[in-house]
Parts: structure tokens; sequence; C-alpha cells
């Protein structure tokens, strides 16, 4: 029963907070309208990161009243919250119909949803631990771990379910909203269930005997004691974790809809498949880190992510478009600078950084920025290099920028026609269409084509990618709850799940694709989990201690 509600109630929570991050795509176009298409999309995953940047510090907040009043209650109004403001995103006006007044609202309930998650999952991981028996604990609490994966799981089937019965045009005007409108029914299943709980025996005992900490904050992180197994936790276990958790999860299903163009449909039912398959290893690899302990599976997830991430994008491209694999092969472009008096920095002076903070650059003041704004669009990958002379294949006289496609060359707009604003929209839109032609001369697909998508060999990928979720991910929360003493486990263990999931691992698709963007390069993005995941490796082989075996009644 334990297991069950508290299980029930953390599912209901991550199928709140993960309901935005499957719509990115759709909201980005809803709710980030003024600005140009590649920086509109990294402003929706930047709203998505949001609700991961404050989760920090909704687990100080709600970590320090777990420790000082309970843990049921605590999660009870962390749910609450989170389920509101779930319902409310539901509602809230278009940017077609608020202007800038609809961004700022959509991240203020972000806000609120990143406050409540950070008070949620200790609470819900500390209470089925505190119950568990020492010998079982990696089980019992793997079962909340699967919680994270079951949440996206149902509302990839909701927001699957709703596509379906509305139809891609209605559900991009307007039934997106559904899935979030519909939450307000499991938030009272969920309230209700867990209302049904007791507080758990190690916190009651320890109220009884009066040993419940008076100041959990400052126990937990000015004492250096503490201090330095949360730090340990953190960067040798847990941030190693989170880039693992959302590469495999999140940044998978955004590279098959934005960069390899996979339809958003085929894209959500080839991750649920995969989600299904991979769920049960997080209750296996619990189970097994009662037996070898919570360190080494830990840590070999972390080896094995760092070493496969690129051969299984790759692979993952070859299979779910593999036209655009193909055009690669045949003809990889490359963005070329060339100059007249051989002053190249000068040219590369006006290339601007492909993501825009303000969201007012449209990328439309230069050749290059014209090239690469149009070329990150239409997803096709790029290098950049130099032309240090004319070839014979050139479609034209030689340009400050120019893209060679295969072995063929198109000269952009010179830095002299860009002077006439009059005459630049019709120039750039001239451009572009033989920018267009030729990459589809080339064979450059617009989008997957769905007969050629191989998705038993997709999903196989995917599914490798959730298992190292499930290696990283089943044991984590058995070894939090061991780390810390009971009267400041709450706070404790919050904070470094919450620094590593929420910071680390949710800024990870905004800054990859921003990566992406920068450079051209559709795989660029991977090295921010590698090194992430090759530096918890090593923090953790030196500095974390094994606790499988520890007592946590102290």
């Amino acid at each position: 029963m334990v297991i069950a509600a508290s299980s029930l109630g953390t599912v209901f929570e991550w199928y709140d907070f993960y309901l935005y991050g499957l719509l990115a795509t759709t909201i980005s176009a809803q709710f980030f309208a003024g600005v140009n298409d590649t920086t509109a999309f990294i402003f929706a995953l930047a709203a998505f990161a949001a609700g991961f940047a404050v989760r920090p510090f909704g687990a100080l907040v709600f970590g320090r009243i777990g420790d000082l009043v309970g843990r049921k209650n605590t999660f009870l109004v962390t749910m609450g919250i989170m389920g509101g403001s779930t319902f409310a995103v539901g509602l809230l006006p278009n940017f077609a119909t608020a202007g800038v007044a609809a961004p700022i609202l959509l991240v203020t309930l972000r806000v609120l949803q990143g406050l409540a998650l950070g008070g949620q999952y200790g609470g819900a991981a500390t209470y089925v631990a505190e119950h568990a028996p020492n010998h079982k604990r990696g089980l019992y609490t793997s079962w909340i771990q699967t919680t994270a994966t079951l949440g996206l799981f149902a509302s990839l089937l909701v927001v699957i379910g709703t596509r379906s019965w509305l139809g891609e045009a209605a559900f991009a005007s307007w039934g997106w909203r559904v899935p979030f409108l519909a939450s307000i029914l499991l938030l009272g299943v969920s309230l209700w269930v867990r209302l049904q709980l007791n507080e758990s025996p190690v916190y009651a005992r320890m109220k009884a005997s009066g040993n419940t900490s008076k100041a959990p904050l400052t126990e937990a992180f000015l004492r250096w004691g503490n201090l330095r197994i949360v730090l340990i936790a953190l960067f040798g276990a847990v941030v190693g974790q989170a880039v693992v958790w959302y590469t495999g999860q999140f940044y998978a299903l955004f590279f098959l809809e934005k960069t390899l163009k996979v339809d958003g449909m085929t894209a959500n039912v080839l991750i649920a498949i995969a989600l299904a398959l991979g769920t049960p290893f997080f209750v296996f690899f619990g189970w097994l880190s009662d037996r070898i302990g919570r360190k080494p599976i830990i840590l070999a997830g972390c080896l094995l992510a760092a070493v496969s991430y690129f051969p299984l994008f790759h692979a993952l491209t070859q299979a779910a478009n593999p036209a655009l694999a193909e055009a690669q092969a045949r003809a990889p472009v490359k963005v070329l600078t060339f100059a007249f008096d051989d002053n190249i920095a000068v040219v590369e002076a006006t290339c601007s950084f492909q993501f825009d903070p303000i969201g007012k650059n449209k990328f439309d003041s230069s050749a290059c920025d014209v090239v690469k704004s149009y070329l990150a669009k239409a997803g096709v990958p790029y290098a950049q290099g130099k032309l240090s002379e004319a070839s014979p294949d050139i479609l034209g006289q030689p340009s400050e920028i120019t893209v060679q496609i295969g072995n063929r060359f198109l000269p952009a707009p010179r830095a002299s026609e860009f002077a006439d604003a009059s005459a630049r929209k019709g120039l750039i839109a001239a451009f572009q269409k033989d920018l267009q032609a030729e990459l589809t001369r080339a064979g450059y697909p617009a989008k997957a084509e769905d007969a050629r998508i191989n998705k038993p060999l997709v999903v196989a990928i995917l599914f490798a990618l959730v298992l190292l979720v499930t290696m990283v991910y089943g044991p984590i929360a058995g070894m939090l709850v061991e780390l810390f003493p009971s009267r400041i486990r709450y706070t404790s263990m919050s904070l470094p799940y919450h620094l590593g999931n929420g910071w680390f691992g949710g800024f990870l698709p905004a800054t990859a694709f921003a990566m992406v963007a920068a450079t051209g390069d559709i795989y660029y993005g991977l090295w921010y989990p590698v090194v992430a995941a090759a530096a918890t490796l090593v923090i953790g082989l030196l500095l974390l201690p094994e606790t499988f075996r520890r007592k946590i009644e102290e």
C-alpha cells in the first residue's frame, strides 16, 4: 500500500511536469511566435528548463518542512500545487491573443511546478525507504524510480490518444490543451489515495522521542561533515544520473522530432514503446543493487553512456531518417567564408551565434546569418570552413559566404547587396529558394519518410538509451536515502538530487540544441552528457561511498 500510494501520486506529478516537454514543439509555436523558429524552439526548451531551475529551491523549502513536520503532509501540499499549475496551463491564452503576457504566465506556472516537484521526490523516496526492510531498500525504492518514466509514458499515451482523436490540425490549434486540463481528474484520485497513508515509522519514532531536527538547513548544509557528503552525492552520482536520464528520454525525443524531422505522432509512439520495454529494468537494477551495491551499477551506467552516445545517435539517424544520412554522406554541406581582400576575420565577424536570448534577431542582416539560420531551420547539418579559391563548379561569382553542397558551390548574396534594406527581403527569398533547390537536388529530405523509417531498429536504439537510464536511476534513491541521517534526510537528499536533475539535467535539452545551432553539427550537443557522465564516473570512483548495507534508522 505504501509503495502503490506513493508511486501513484508521484506518477501523477511526473505526468504533469513532462507534458510540457512532450509538447515543446507545439508550445514554441503557441507561446513564442514573435521570434524566429530556431530561437522559439530553444525558448520553449528554456521555459521547460525553468521548472527545473527552481527545483533546488523547492527542495530547500519543502525538504525543511518535511524534516520539521513530517513526510506525508509535505508531499500532499506539493501535489496540490503541481496539479493546480498544470490545469492552469491548459487555460492560458497564447501569444496571438495575449502577446508577451502569454509566455510570462507560462513560465510562472512552470516555476510553481518546479517548486512543487522539488519537494515531492525527496518526500516520496524517503517515505518508502523508511518503511522498507534494510535488505530490500533498493528494490522497494526502485518503484519510486519507475514513476518518472511511467509519468512520461502516461503523458505520451494521453498526447498520442488526443492527437489521434482530434487530428494534427486541431491538436496543434487547441487540442494540446486537453492533456493539461485532464490532469485535474488525476489530481483528485492521487490526493484521495495519499490521504489514506500514515506517517513513516522512522519519522514517527523520531518525533515521539523528540529527536527531530530543529534547524535542518543548518545541520544539512552549514556543517562540513554533512555538506561534504552532499557534494560527493551531487558530483559523484547525481550529475551523471541526471544527464543520462534526460538524454535517454527527452533529448532522444527532441532529436527525433526536431533534428531528424520524424512526425511528432510517430516519434511519440516509438519512444512510448521503448519506455514500456525498459521500465521493468528500474526494478531489476534496484533489486540488483541490494545484492552487489548501488555504486557499481550507477557508475557502470555513466561509463556506458559516455562511450556509446555518439555511435547510438549516429545509428539513430541512419534508422530514423536514412535519406538525411545518405545525403550527409553523399553531399556534405559546408558554409565557407571567402574574402576578396584576404581578411577572413572581417567576414567571420558577420556570423552571429545562432541563438538570440532577446529574441529579436531575425538573422537577416548578413549572408552568413541567412545561410546558417535557414540550414538550422531545415534541419540540415553543416560544417564550417574557408573558400580559398573559386571552384569550376561554382554557380556564379564567389561571394563572402558560399555554401558547398557536395561538389557544387552556391554563393550567397554579397555584403554590399544587403545594404539596401528595401531589397533585402526579396534577395533573401530568392537565395533561399535556390538553396532549397540545391539541397533537394542533393537528396536532403524535408522530413523523414515514414515508409523508410526502420522502426524496429529505432525502438532498439531507444531501448538501449532507456536501459542506460534504468542503470543510473534505479538504485539512486536507495543510495541517497542511505547517505544521510534520518533527522535531516528529506532536506539533505533533496538538494543534491534536484541540483543534479534540475540544473544539469533540466538544462540539457536547451543547452544541447543551442550548441547544435551554433556549430551546425547535429551531434555536437552530445558532448554535454558525455563530459558530465565521464566526470561523474571519475569523481564517483574516487570519493563515492558504498551504502547498500547501511541501516537508516539512526
